[in-house]
C-alpha cells in the first residue's frame, strides 16, 4: 500500500491550513450540546440523567464513526474520508435543530457523532503525513488546536446572545461543515491509497504483532482515561461553575478561556512531544493538569478573576495532554495501517467520552457536590499520565533500537 502525500512545504502548509479549519468546525459541533444545554434542558424539561444521556449520545456515534473513518482513510484516502464525515455531521447537526422530542434529540446527536468521529482519524492522518517525521507531533497538535478554538467560538455565540434559542447553535454547526466540504475537495490533495492483494493480511499482521499490540493497549488505556476527563469537563464545566455559585454569563466566559487556553496548550504539547525529553515533559504536563483541577475546585464563589485563571489553566493542561496523545498515536503505526490504528485508538477512547458525562450526571443526581466531582478526576488523570509516559518511553526506545 502507498499513500500519495504532499511534497513541498507549500503544499504541506495548505493541507495543514485546511484541516485546521475543519478542526475548528469539529470543535464547534462537539461543544454545541454543552453550550445549548442551559436553554435546551428547560425547553424539554430534562433531568440531569437525561442531559447526561444527551451529551453521551454523540459520543456513542463517535465510536462508530472513528472506526469507519479510519477504515475509509486507509482504503479510499484521507480526503475522501474527511469530506464524507463533514457532510454527515453537518446534515445531522441541522437535523438536531429541528428535533421536537427527547428521543429525536438523542438520535440526531448519535448520527451527528458518527460524522464527527469519522473526521478525526482523517484529520490526524493528514496532519501527520503533511510534514516530515520529526515534525509530526507539532503538526498534529496545530491541527488539534483548532478543536478548542471551535469550542470557544461556540461559547462566544452563546455569551453574546448571537443565537435566538438552543436550535441556532446546531444550525450554525451544521451549515459550516457543508460550506467547507467543497473547498476540502478542491484545495487539498487526495492522499490516495493504492491497494494491493496483500494489504488486509499485512494490516492484520502489523496490528497484532507483539510489539505493536503492547503499544496499542497502552494507547487505548491512555485515550480512555484521558477522554473521561476531557469530555466530563467539556460538557459539565458550565453547570459545575453555576453549582459553585457563578452566574451563567460568568460560566460562559470561563468556558471561553478554557478553550483558548486549550488551543495554546495543544500547540505547546506538540512542541514538547517533538522535543528532546518528551517523556519528562509529558509527566510535568499531567502534574500540571492535576494541580489545575485542584485549583478549580477551590475557586471562591463569585471570584470571576480566579475562575478565569483556573479555567484557562485547566484548559491548557487538559487539552495539552490530549494533544500529546493525538501526536503520539500516528507515530505508533506504519503508514499502511495508520488510519485503522488511530481510528481504533480513538474509538476505544470514545468509551471514555461516553463514560465521563454519564458518570458525572449520575454522581451529581445522587447528591455529590461539584468540588467532590472535580477531585474524583485526579486519580483518573494520574492513570492516563502514567500510561502516556510509559508509551512515549517505549516509542523512544524503539526508535533508538
Amino acid at each position: 500500500m502507498t499513500i500519495a502525500t504532499h511534497s513541498g512545504a507549500g503544499q504541506g502548509t495548505r493541507a495543514l491550513t485546511v484541516v485546521f479549519l475543519a478542526a475548528i468546525i469539529e470543535g464547534f459541533d462537539l461543544q454545541a450540546a454543552g453550550v445549548a444545554a442551559p436553554k435546551l434542558a428547560p425547553a424539554f424539561g430534562l433531568a440531569p440523567g437525561q442531559m447526561g444521556l444527551f451529551f453521551s449520545s454523540a459520543t456513542f456515534g463517535l465510536v462508530v464513526g472513528a472506526l469507519a473513518g479510519g477504515f475509509i482513510a486507509d482504503r479510499w484516502g484521507r480526503r475522501t474520508g474527511l469530506v464524507l464525515s463533514m457532510i454527515v455531521f453537518g446534515l445531522f447537526s441541522i437535523g438536531t435543530a429541528f428535533s421536537d422530542t427527547f428521543e429525536h434529540l438523542v438520535i440526531m446527536r448519535f448520527l451527528t457523532g458518527i460524522g464527527l468521529g469519522g473526521a478525526l482519524p482523517n484529520l490526524i492522518a493528514i496532519a501527520a503525513e503533511s510534514v516530515s517525521p520529526e515534525r509530526r507531533g507539532r503538526a498534529v497538535a496545530i491541527m488539534y488546536a483548532g478543536v478548542p478554538l471551535g469550542g470557544a467560538l461556540a461559547s462566544l455565540v452563546a455569551l453574546f446572545g448571537l443565537h435566538d434559542d438552543w436550535r441556532s447553535i446546531f444550525l450554525i454547526g451544521g451549515i459550516l461543515p457543508l460550506l467547507l466540504a467543497i473547498p476540502l475537495q478542491v484545495w487539498m490533495a487526495p492522499f490516495r491509497v493504492t491497494r494491493d492483494a496483500e494489504v488486509p493480511m499485512r494490516r492484520r499482521d502489523v496490528l497484532l504483532s507483539s510489539g505493536t499490540l503492547v503499544q496499542t493497549l497502552l494507547l487505548w488505556t491512555a485515550f480512555f482515561f484521558g477522554l473521561v476527563v476531557v469530555y466530563l469537563l467539556l460538557n459539565w464545566l458550565p453547570q459545575i461553575l453555576v453549582s459553585l455559585g457563578f452566574a451563567r454569563e460568568s460560566a460562559s466566559m470561563v468556558q471561553i478561556v478554557f478553550n483558548i487556553g486549550g488551543s495554546a496548550g495543544a500547540i505547546l504539547g506538540g512542541r514538547l512531544l517533538d522535543g528532546k525529553r518528551p517523556a519528562l515533559s509529558a509527566a510535568l504536563c499531567f502534574v500540571g493538569l492535576m494541580l489545575a483541577i485542584s485549583l478549580l475546585a477551590i475557586v471562591p464563589a463569585g471570584n470571576i478573576v480566579a475562575a478565569l485563571a483556573a479555567g484557562a489553566f485547566v484548559g491548557a493542561t487538559v487539552i495539552g495532554v490530549q494533544a500529546l496523545l493525538y501526536g503520539t498515536a500516528p507515530q505508533c503505526y506504519p503508514r499502511e495501517v495508520r488510519g485503522v490504528g488511530v481510528g481504533l485508538a480513538v474509538s476505544v477512547g470514545r468509551f471514555g467520552s461516553i463514560s465521563g458525562p454519564l458518570v458525572a450526571g449520575w454522581l451529581l443526581a445522587s447528591g455529590m457536590g461539584p468540588q467532590q466531582l472535580l477531585y474524583a478526576l485526579l486519580p483518573i488523570a494520574a492513570i492516563c499520565g502514567t500510561t502516556t509516559v510509559i508509551l512515549i518511553l517505549r516509542r523512544n526506545a524503539a526508535r533508538s533500537a
